[in-house]
């Protein structure tokens, strides 16, 4: 017998490509994206906000090329960044020329979009040329207008079927480096159109809610859809789109993978809404541990309960815990085993401490691992 099935998520089978050295698709982690928001003719806000991005997390990050001097400022902004930069293109396909020769590692492009079969041409000769991939990304709110007549409206069967007409376009000129987006702002719309684009092509799914709404409201949003999907094994790709700093978008992101398991990064923090049983003020604590220990990237877990009803049994489940006692004392557990107790007064600055130096002690462990050479 297994243990935990019911933890088990089997992602969906599918080609990988790769965005610049970043693998998305096959055995390769989910990727987490996101935008930047700056214009991208401003090099040093856009540098700024791209590496901003890269200390979240991103492992991808898109930046918006709507004219020739974006597209040609892409070629100093990936000299002074180290993550793959995604060139979202609409329309011109110069554009996409112009971005693929100044160093962009995928294209976001509709092939059916930017004119006759040449330029199509010349927008693939250019991304072999370069190694680019490229991304469909299909948008319910943008759908070709002769599929809005035949379907009457936006649905999951004119999503799909666009999607594989952008695909077709590219297997026609050889070309296959690329993943797929079906993105639109309803959860069940974009639901269905994954589900159903998942089994018809076995290409990457980048996964997205589009336009899902602010901080609090986008979250709820994306993780509903983005949820389902990931727990169905569906998406090799993610970007949660928020009307907010584009850094809440990979925190986000993240924390969506972490919940269902797919990927750690940093510290998970577990701890309990507080209640009249609290020893100690659960909700500042907890706030102040999350901004103290935003610099740790190592995973980790810490969980922080403010009594005895729950706090050792989530506490024998993670890296190190807190459970609040009576007069102002409370068991610290460590790999699951009470250790030591603390005074109310020294909380945070404690487990700050805990957790960096058990954070060191595991990238430590990381480095003294043999590296096996290759046979001979």
């Amino acid at each position: 017998m297994s243990v935990r099935p019911y933890r088990d998520i089997h992602r969906r089978a599918c080609r990988k490509i790769y965005v610049g050295n970043v693998p998305v698709g096959g055995d390769a982690p989910i990727t987490v994206q996101s935008m930047t928001n700056t214009v991208t003719r401003d090099v040093k806000a856009t540098v700024e906000q791209v590496q901003a991005l890269e200390r979240a997390g991103a492992d991808i990050v898109r930046i918006s090329c709507p004219d020739k001097d974006s597209a040609l400022a892409l070629k100093q902004i990936v000299k002074e960044v180290s993550v793959p930069i995604v060139a979202d293109i609409h329309f011109h396909y110069r554009r996409a020329i112009e971005a693929a020769e100044s160093g962009a590692s995928c294209l976001r492009i509709n092939p059916g979009n930017i004119g006759s079969a040449e330029r199509v041409r010349e927008v693939v000769k250019a991304a072999k040329d370069y190694g680019c991939s490229m991304r469909i990304g299909v948008n319910a709110g943008s759908l070709e207008r002769d599929l809005l007549e035949k379907y009457g409206e936006p649905c999951p069967e004119a999503m799909v079927e666009s999607a594989l007409f952008h695909a077709k376009i590219l297997e026609d000129n050889d070309f296959f480096e690329f993943k797929i987006s079906c993105k639109a702002s309803d959860v069940f719309l974009a639901v269905a159109a994954y589900q159903q684009l998942a089994e018809a092509c076995d290409y990457p799914l980048h996964l997205g809610i589009t336009e899902a709404g602010g901080l609090r409201s986008g979250t709820v949003k994306s993780s509903i859809g983005m949820g389902m999907l990931l727990w169905a094994g569906i998406g090799d790709t993610i970007r949660v789109s928020l009307s907010a700093d584009p850094v809440e978008e990979v925190k986000v992101g993240y924390d969506m993978l972490k919940s269902l398991g797919l990927r750690r990064r940093g510290v998970t923090v577990i701890s309990c809404p507080s209640c009249a049983r609290q020893q100690f003020e659960v909700i500042q604590t907890v706030a102040a541990l999350e901004e103290r220990l935003a610099h740790i990237t190592t995973p980790l877990t810490l969980s922080v309960i403010g009594c005895v009803v729950n706090g050792p049994g989530e506490a024998r489940e993670t890296d190190i815990g807190l459970t609040g006692g009576g007069n102002n004392t409370h068991q610290i557990y460590l790999s699951g085993v009470t250790d030591h107790r603390l005074r109310d007064e020294s909380i945070v600055d404690h487990l700050v401490e805990l957790v960096e130096k058990k954070a060191a002690e595991i990238e430590a462990a990381k480095s003294a691992e043999p590296v096996l050479e290759p046979a001979q």
